[in-house]
C-alpha cells in the first residue's frame, strides 16, 4: 500500500513543488491549505490551522471520495508534512506572524500524535540564524551554519519558528516520534534561475541568505528521504543545496564579503555557508537541481 500523507502549505511557493514530487514517488497526498492546488491526483481542505478543532478533523478525514468506497472510514495516515505558514514578516503585523505560525504548528504536532501519527517533518527556516530579517547590518556568529549554531533571530518570523522546533522537541520525547524539523534555505523555483545573475554580480544582495539557497524539487527529494528515514527521534536538518552562489572559492569568497565572521572547520571548495553535510550524511542526500546547470555567466 503507498504511504498515505497529509501535507499542510501545499499550495505555497515550496509545497507546488514537493507535492508533485512525493506523488510521482507513489505517495497518497492530501492538501490542508486556505487556497486549493491545482495539480491532478490532489484533493485540498480548506483548513484554519490556528482551530485545533479543525485541524483534528482535517488529519482524521478522507483524503477523497474514493475512500467511502471502502466502507471502513479513513484509512490511517502515514506522516504530516507541515509547510503552512506566513511565509515571511511584513505580510501580518508581527504578533500575527508569530501567534499564528506558532499555534499552528502545535497544533498540527499534536493532532498527529494524538492520532497515532509516528512521522512529522515540519518546516523551520535559514531565518533562526538570525541575519535574515536582523535589524541593520549583522554578521552571522561563524561559518559554517551548521545545526548546532546558537541560533538568534531578532524578528517574528524568525522567533515563531525556534518556537516551533522546541515544540517538536517535546512532542517528540513525549509520544517516541520522529520529528525532523527543516530549517530552509532560499527556496529557488524552476523559473528563479534568471535571478543568480544578478546574484552574482551583486553578493552583498545574498548575505541575509547566507549565499545558500535550495531548488524546490530537492526540497521534495529532502522530504521524502526524511518520510523513509526512521527512528531518529527529533532532528533538525538545513535543507539547502550543495553550492554557494557565487563563482570564487567558498573561504576566498567569505574572506571578501564576510571578513568579520570566523571559519570554524575547513570548507570544501564551493560549500554553501550553510551547510548540507547532515542531510547528506544522515539522509542520504544528493542534489539534483545545482544552480550551474541553469545559470549562464559571461
Amino acid at each position: 500500500m503507498p504511504k498515505r500523507i497529509i501535507f499542510t502549505g501545499g499550495s505555497g511557493k515550496a509545497g507546488r513543488h514537493v507535492m508533485p514530487y512525493l506523488l510521482e514517488r507513489g505517495y497518497e497526498v492530501l492538501n490542508l491549505d486556505l487556497k486549493p492546488l491545482d495539480h491532478p491526483g490532489v484533493n485540498t481542505i480548506q483548513v484554519d490551522l490556528t482551530d485545533a478543532g479543525q485541524v483534528f478533523n482535517a488529519l482524521s478525514m478522507h483524503f477523497d471520495f474514493d475512500g467511502l468506497t471502502t466502507g471502513s472510514g479513513p484509512a490511517p495516515v502515514d506522516a504530516v508534512v507541515h509547510f503552512a505558514a506566513i511565509p515571511r514578516i511584513l505580510i501580518k503585523p508581527d504578533n500575527a506572524t508569530f501567534t499564528e505560525n506558532v499555534a499552528s504548528t502545535y497544533n498540527v504536532i499534536e493532532a498527529a500524535m494524538k492520532l497515532g501519527v509516528r512521522k512529522v517533518v515540519i518546516a523551520s527556516s535559514e531565518t533562526t540564524y538570525g541575519v535574515c530579517f536582523a535589524e541593520g547590518d549583522k554578521d552571522f556568529a561563524q561559518f559554517p551554519l551548521e545545526e548546532d549554531y546558537d541560533v538568534d533571530p531578532m524578528d517574528s518570523y524568525g522567533l515563531s519558528k525556534v518556537c516551533n522546533e522546541k515544540t517538536a522537541r517535546a512532542f517528540a520525547m513525549r509520544f517516541g516520534a520522529d520529528i525532523y524539523a527543516l530549517r530552509i534555505g532560499n527556496v529557488i523555483e524552476p523559473h528563479e534561475y534568471e535571478r543568480f545573475p544578478g546574484f552574482i554580480a551583486n553578493p552583498a544582495s545574498r548575505k541575509r541568505n547566507a549565499w545558500s539557497y535550495i531548488d524546490a524539487r530537492d526540497l521534495g527529494q529532502i522530504v521524502d528521504l526524511c518520510i523513509k528515514k526512521d527512528g531518529l527521534g527529533f532532528e533538525v536538518f538545513n535543507a539547502v543545496n550543495d553550492e554557494i552562489t557565487a563563482t570564487e572559492p567558498t573561504a576566498q569568497f567569505l574572506a571578501k564579503w564576510a571578513p568579520n565572521t570566523p571559519i570554524a572547520r575547513e570548507l570544501d571548495t564551493f560549500e554553501a555557508p550553510i551547510s548540507n553535510r547532515k542531510i547528506r550524511e544522515v539522509l542520504g542526500f544528493s542534489e539534483a537541481h545545482n544552480w550551474r546547470q541553469y545559470v549562464k555567466l559571461d
